[in-house]
């Protein structure tokens, strides 16, 4: 896993969800939507604290853990500099894989935004799922993200250059075949797994969970920019919402999942 904390030691993730806020902005509707109205929330693999502070902002106690130190360390700053240090209950340099600093059913409601695609064998993959059903209490509800293989296949046809190994069909079949990217060009995107869609629900639901939504995180505005929101701002507020429910409506829509950079899953621990 040291190639996952090199990187993200170099990658700006905050900056990222400000650069593509649409995945924020969708996840934290149907989040926010889901949780309890009050409660202890663990957010694990959770980077710099994106979904912490606004998780914080709402009055849930938050535990935040991360496998890069740094990022663990923004986070804190983070709680410091919007004054919500009282909210946090911890935060902890910890691997997805192993939360024994935790006692079983400790949590409402738990977040896995980030570890399950760096986990490339099937094994390390159980162990985060399995880890995660062991913290959070029964009926808990839990958003876990995924990366599909088939949205990465069209990211790999549009840039090959830029998605090396998969700037040749052979590479490209075995990725297919396998869900496995290694990236050939040191210091970009670390080892990542990619699902197959329809393997994503009973992954989930042979660890113990019920499923309740698949979601496309980017809906249909996936390729929206500034000029897009600002657009429809611009029509002003009451048309602007119309076009957000619009966009959290359809990120439901089975039929987008393959052209969303991430899904998210939303379950409830049996």
């Amino acid at each position: 896993m040291d190639k996952v904390i090199n990187y993200y030691n170099r990658f700006d993730e905050w900056g990222r969800l400000d650069r593509e806020p649409i995945e924020f902005i969708v996840n934290w509707h149907h989040i926010r939507s889901l949780l309890p109205q009050k409660g202890h929330i663990l957010d694990n693999g959770a980077g710099p604290g994106k979904y912490s502070v606004e998780l914080a902002k709402c009055g849930y106690d938050v535990t935040l853990t991360d496998l890069t130190p740094r990022l663990v360390e923004i986070a804190g700053e983070k709680a410091v500099e919007l004054k919500l240090e009282e909210f946090f209950k911890g935060f902890h340099t910890a691997d997805a894989r192993n939360l024994d600093i935790f006692n079983d059913e400790q949590f409402d409601a738990s977040l896995m935004l980030g570890p399950l695609y760096h986990l490339q064998t099937q094994a390390d993959r159980d162990y985060a799922v399995q880890e995660l059903h062991r913290v959070t209490k029964r009926d808990g509800i839990v958003f876990v993200a995924f990366m599909t293989r088939i949205r990465h296949l069209t990211t790999s046809l549009l840039f090959p250059e830029h998605w090396k190994p998969n700037d040749n069909i052979e590479d490209i079949n075995s990725f297919l075949e396998t869900g496995i990217f290694n990236h050939k060009d040191e210091g970009r995107f670390t080892g990542a797994y990619y699902f197959n869609i329809e393997d994503i629900n009973p992954f989930m639901e042979s660890h113990g969970f019920e499923s309740l939504k698949l979601i496309g995180s980017s809906s249909i505005a996936g390729s929206f920019k500034s000029e897009q929101f600002e657009y429809w701002r611009s029509r002003g507020e009451e048309e602007f919402q119309e076009v957000m429910n619009m966009i959290y409506k359809e990120s439901e829509n089975p039929h987008l999942l393959g052209v969303s950079s991430h899904l998210l899953y939303i379950g409830r621990r049996k």
